[in-house]
């Protein structure tokens, strides 16, 4: 579990072309530097788990589901990267709770710069729309982000001068890929509701279903 708060921004040394999976090695001094083989570390969103680990770097593997549902197989050697390093129990929760799984890809549209800020124009999936709501959460790129405005097909977010330069999202022009993550409470929501009153079920069984679902 992570929490969408870029701790590093890394870069991709090299990606070895598997056949129906890629290896990636990136340099990330500080997330690596307690990582160890099987740790999970988020690298524009996507929670991989680490092979290796040597004077800063990191490989892992990246099977072929991951490649085709997020951004990651757009990625070359030299590309910057956004990592983090799952969070720790007993810690502060900065952002808000992201698994790691992306749920698609979008594309920036467009960056209306402010004095001391960007509003930043992301299209996403139509499948996800209903999942994004003004002022609530969203990961774009592995960065946890607030939402601004939220359309059938796009929305936008204000990005603030960290951000910008601790992040990928300071380079992203338009037109680039971004891995979407939305909300996991919000598709637990959605199931629970789903399947209660359209199944015939009393609203007051969904504390049944939710025992059923742990």
């Amino acid at each position: 579990m992570f929490t969408g708060i870029v701790e590093e921004l890394g870069q991709v040394v090299a990606i070895e072309n598997l056949g129906d999976s890629s290896r990636f090695r990136l340099r990330g001094p500080l997330v690596t530097e307690d990582a160890k083989h099987g740790d999970s570390i988020a690298v524009n969103g996507v929670c991989l788990t680490v092979v290796e680990t040597a004077d800063g770097e990191f490989t892992a593997d990246v099977m072929a589901e991951t490649l085709n549902r997020s951004s990651l197989g757009a990625l070359a050697a030299g590309s910057r990267v956004n990592l983090e390093r799952p969070m720790a129990l007993g810690g502060r929760l900065g952002g808000h709770l992201v698994q790691g799984h992306v749920d698609g890809t979008g594309t920036l549209v467009e960056r209306i710069p402010g004095e001391h800020w960007e509003i930043v124009k992301v299209a996403l999936p139509a499948a996800l729309s209903r999942y994004v709501v003004e002022k609530g959460s969203i990961t774009v790129d592995g960065v946890s982000l607030t939402v601004v405005d939220a359309a059938d097909d796009y929305f936008t977010i204000s990005l603030i001068p960290t951000t910008l330069a601790l992040t990928t999202l300071g380079l992203k022009k338009a037109g680039d890929p971004v891995n979407l993550e939305v909300d996991v409470l919000a598709k637990y929501v959605e199931r629970l509701l789903g399947r209660g009153p359209a199944a015939g079920t009393d609203l007051r069984d969904l504390e049944e279903i939710k025992e059923m679902d742990r």
